[in-house]
């Protein structure tokens, strides 16, 4: 018998072994990116080693779609657009989203199109960055969701059609949970979202794009029944009366302000049913008096109970912020060793360059964090900074806090001469010195971290790309300008605090606006404000007769009639009859614009590095690595050492030991060594790759995808789909 027993457990183990290998093989064979950000979690981190670092630098271009390819008999786009989108993979099928917001299936392994779907077919378009969408099956029901405009849409991810059962006709109003709030019950407010939710079981939860100025919705966070697109639950991000947070502003000022708002994305722990996400600041941005206090829950992450919507806790990073200093990114969810015990933790990183990282189950902090005081005298009228600021100890910032003299460029002395003009002209010093008319340089605004995020490995080590930009900003009197014209009261409240209040522009990101009737139609500016392009929202909100007048005022047309103009501006705002709160709210000032403060050339005027790669130990809270991110190859044929620059988007880190990424203004993707931060390959895209990248394998090939959209920053526009792997 003692042979026949051995016999069984050999034979059991032989079964065993082959069905394990078997198992290995197929898991090999096709592996999906199914989420946004890699997985629940947001790792950006892929388990694949096909491609690693002994072999990467055979790379070669497999195939190549064009997202930007118009419909037969459509008419072509008016201005170029952008790809932001960070695919998704699943059973071999690609799922992304064009520069006009279309949504496409393709086979993963050849880019061959599988169909495509316009949201605005039968409707006027509003245009956004769209960053990802999101993914759910349920036996045989696979649906896609994603949004574009101001819907949610639920699309059958076999062939693309609407789902007749999910909300009216397939798509959910994004106002949803929204709207009503006692004294703008009949306004109409801008809502999208630019980021997907995340979904737990048959619930999504998501976040939104609001507007950051008087006019803004609140940033309530909801969720939705992805079976039938019914709202479940509101979290309100600015709390009403009896909610935890309420004492945190003045008495009802969650009728009148709005922000605080999810943008950015966010994660899920599936184990403990929880989501994670990042704050915006109030509105209106860099002036606070209207909203006195620390302002909860505005510029914190936040942990809630996906089934619910209950608070577990929230840990803000910015108190009263009067500095646009939204949280930028999704956190990431990872486990660190600290003193020989594994925890669950979360890591936040943030515009101005600082990574928090706190305990998954309570927030707290996992390295110490001072509150330190801040400058707290005000030159504002009304204004009442918060008088302490949170600074996280560890790990040190990956971006630079303050601009001092020392920080002047040196690339050349005709360009340190230029820069030291202007910075003997303005204050600078404190990264928390209040906005001012006298005019104020920051970092901070742009990045430190942006939208893309950042990529974490098993063994809790994280790459982050980082900016280093100078900001230029002046406050100006706002309140003379309501007796002005209609269009220019129009103009001031919406379009200044981008294109400035001397419509001058500022940068090839927000272009001058003063000669626009010699480059566009009036038919194609109403288009444009209506429908919205690239960062610039979508103003189907405000009424036909305002946009009109708005036009009329960028073509230098005068509109006399100003008596008709006051009682529908924003002058004449609705008010609540209980609190004579109005909404909007129109600021006594209004800021200059977004910016940048370059040399004669149109380089940033800090010392280089202008954009990094860093590599950052969560264990430890100590730097591994850190190197410059993209260059300015004539500055490089200079001498100069490589200086990195601007970078939007994000990376993201594989099992074979290398870190993808793209987003810089030399328009490449590269992969670096994730041990050293060598660049190991690279590749010159035919537009800028502002996106994140993907990996996947597919028949046991494996894939690096980025978008290469362009057009962002005035760089020429793209509109493919690049997907690499081995020859």
């Amino acid at each position: 018998m003692k042979p026949i027993f051995s016999f069984k457990i050999l034979l059991f183990s032989i079964v065993t072994t082959l069905t394990l290998s078997s198992q290995k093989t197929t898991d090999e064979k096709d592996t999906d990116w199914k989420t946004y950000g890699g997985n629940a979690a947001g790792n950006r981190y892929s388990a694949l080693s096909q491609i690693n670092t002994g072999n990467v630098a055979k790379l070669q271009v497999a195939w190549q779609y064009d997202a930007a390819k118009k419909a037969e008999g459509a008419p072509a786009p008016r201005r170029p657009m952008e790809i932001q989108c960070q695919p998704i993979v699943v059973r071999g099928v690609l799922y992304g989203t064009t520069p006009m917001l279309s949504l496409f299936a393709l086979r993963a392994d050849t880019g061959e199109e599988l169909w495509k779907f316009d949201p605005f077919k039968d409707t006027e378009p509003r245009f956004h960055a769209n960053r990802g969408i999101m993914y759910w099956e349920n036996g045989a029901k696979q649906r896609i969701l994603y949004t574009a405009g101001d819907h949610l849409f639920a699309l059958n991810a076999k062939d693309g059609k609407l789902v007749e059962g999910f909300g009216t006709n397939g798509k959910v109003d994004l106002r949803d949970g929204v709207t009503g709030i006692p004294g703008r019950e009949n306004v109409t407010v801008s809502v999208d979202a630019t980021s997907p939710g995340v979904i737990y079981k048959d619930i999504l939860v998501i976040g939104s794009r609001v507007s950051e100025y008087g006019d803004a919705a609140p940033g309530y966070i909801r969720a939705f029944d992805v079976r039938t697109g019914k709202l479940k639950w509101v979290f309100h991000t600015i709390p009403q009366p009896g909610e935890k947070g309420y004492e945190t502003w003045p008495k009802d000022a969650w009728k009148q302000i709005g922000g605080a708002n999810n943008w950015a994305g966010m994660v899920l722990d599936e184990k403990r049913g929880n989501v994670f996400f990042g704050t915006g600041s109030p509105s209106v941005d860099f002036y606070g008096a209207a909203r006195e206090g620390q302002n909860l829950y505005a510029n914190c992450v936040i942990s809630l109970n996906a089934e619910t919507g209950k608070l577990n806790w929230y840990y803000q990073t910015v108190h009263h912020d009067l500095w646009d200093r939204d949280i930028p990114c999704q956190p990431n969810l990872v486990t660190v060793t600290q003193k020989g015990k594994k925890i669950d933790a979360v890591a936040q990183a943030t515009k101005d360059g600082l990574l928090f990282l706190l305990d998954r189950n309570t927030g707290k902090p996992l390295f110490p964090v001072e509150e330190r005081p801040a400058k707290t005298f005000y030159t504002l009228p009304g204004e009442h900074p918060w008088p302490t600021q949170p600074y996280p100890t560890k790990p040190a910032p990956f971006s630079r806090q303050l601009f001092t003299e020392n920080d002047i460029t040196d690339i050349s002395p005709e360009a340190t001469a230029f820069v030291k003009e202007k910075f003997a002209k303005s204050r600078s010093g404190s990264k928390y010195q209040t906005p001012s008319k006298e005019g104020t340089l920051y970092l901070g605004f742009g990045g430190g971290a942006e939208w893309g995020g950042n990529a974490a490995d098993p063994d809790g080590i994280l790459y982050q790309n980082g900016n280093e930009m100078v900001w230029d900003l002046t406050m100006l009197d706002y309140t003379g300008q309501r007796n002005t014209s209609d269009g220019k009261t129009l103009y001031m409240r919406n379009c200044a605090a981008c294109h400035r209040a001397d419509r001058q522009g500022s940068g090839q990101e927000y272009p001058s606006l003063v000669n626009v009737g010699s480059k566009l139609s009036k038919d194609e500016i109403a288009t444009i404000i209506k429908s919205g392009r690239g960062r610039m929202p979508s103003f189907q909100h405000i009424p036909d007769r305002e946009r009109a007048a708005l036009v009329n005022f960028l073509l230098n047309i005068e509109n006399k009639n100003t008596t008709a103009a006051e009682e529908h501006s924003a002058t004449a705002a609705p008010k609540s009859a209980e609190n004579n709160v109005a909404f909007p709210y129109i600021p006594p000032y209004i800021n200059n614009g977004w910016t940048r403060f370059f040399d004669q050339n149109g380089y940033p005027a800090i010392k280089p590095p202008w954009g990094t790669l860093n590599a950052i130990d969560l264990n430890t809270g100590e730097y591994l690595w850190r190197v410059p991110l993209g260059e300015f190859p004539e500055l490089t044929k200079k001498g100069i050492p490589v200086t990195g620059t601007e970078n939007y988007g994000g990376p993201i880190v594989t099992a074979g030991g290398l870190v993808f990424i793209a987003g810089t203004k030399d328009e490449r993707i590269r992969a670096f060594d994730k041990k050293t931060g060598k660049i190991l390959w690279e590749y010159q895209l035919p537009a800028g790759g502002f996106a994140t990248p993907v990996t996947y394998m597919v028949n046991g090939k494996q894939y690096i995808v980025i978008a290469a959209g362009g057009a962002k920053n005035g760089h020429k526009p793209g509109g493919s789909y690049i997907a690499f792997a081995l020859p």
